[in-house]
């Protein structure tokens, strides 16, 4: 069973898990803005002291490869390169958005969820998006959306969706807005709102296990994030 380093910085959480089997052994997490540069490496010894492991006795490193914070990605992923050169440990890339949608489908078994919808945010009206069946299989690709009313009503109409993430407040608000205006009675049986799937490192071991029995590695040297949108500097 391989023991495996997971870094998940895409969003606002800074998150590090030891996982070994496919299961969390050790996580140090916080979900707190512009705190990464600052936490991450000391999330990572606290993350191997919890567990009791050195970071020779590591099999591979999984880091979140996005969607999502530019400067997020890139302190995660220097994190893992990082790592990875000095230990000569292989890397390992998860999509953030497959590994909410991973999680989320465990918590909405029961509620019976068709699809799963990870949101990131990505400021003003736009998120970060894909959309997964209960397999894990893409359905929507990972895209940039505007979200409006109708945002996903094509798949509501046959399936009950479940929506989560930081960006999934926006697609609730919008549409609790619309149906004030249309004077709806707010039912919305096809959607479930859940509240406890964030871009967390602990999400990802399910995957980053499966990645390393099949050898999935990414070449260090040439891996970079997956930004989705290009970086606007600001003042």
């Amino acid at each position: 069973m391989p023991l495996i380093l997971n870094i998940e910085t895409s969003t606002q959480v800074c998150s590090v898990a030891v996982s070994q089997g496919g299961a969390v052994i050790a996580l140090e997490e916080i979900n707190e803005r512009n705190v990464h540069a600052e936490m991450i490496t000391r999330f990572i010894q606290g993350a191997l002291n919890k567990a009791k492991y050195k970071l020779n006795d590591l099999d591979a490193i999984a880091v979140g490869s996005g969607p999502g914070s530019y400067t997020g990605l890139r302190i995660g992923t220097t994190a893992a390169k990082g790592l990875c050169y000095a230990l000569g440990k292989p890397l390992i890339a998860i999509s953030t958005l497959k590994a909410m949608a991973t999680a989320a489908a465990l918590i909405a078994a029961k509620r019976k969820a068709d699809l799963f919808c990870p949101m990131i945010d990505a400021r003003r009206q736009e998120v970060y998006t894909a959309l997964y069946d209960s397999a894990g299989k893409e359905i929507i690709s990972p895209e940039a959306r505007i979200l409006d009313a109708s945002s996903f009503s094509g798949y509501l109409k046959d399936n009950t969706i479940a929506f989560f993430g930081d960006g999934m407040p926006k697609m609730k608000e919008i549409l609790k807005q619309g149906r004030q205006t249309e004077g709806g009675n707010g039912a919305e049986p096809r959607m479930l709102w859940l509240d406890t799937i964030t871009a967390s490192a602990a999400n990802m071991v399910g995957l980053a296990e499966e990645a390393c029995l099949k050898n999935d590695f990414k070449d260090v040297a040439y891996y970079v994030p997956f930004y989705l949108k290009d970086f606007v500097a600001k003042k």
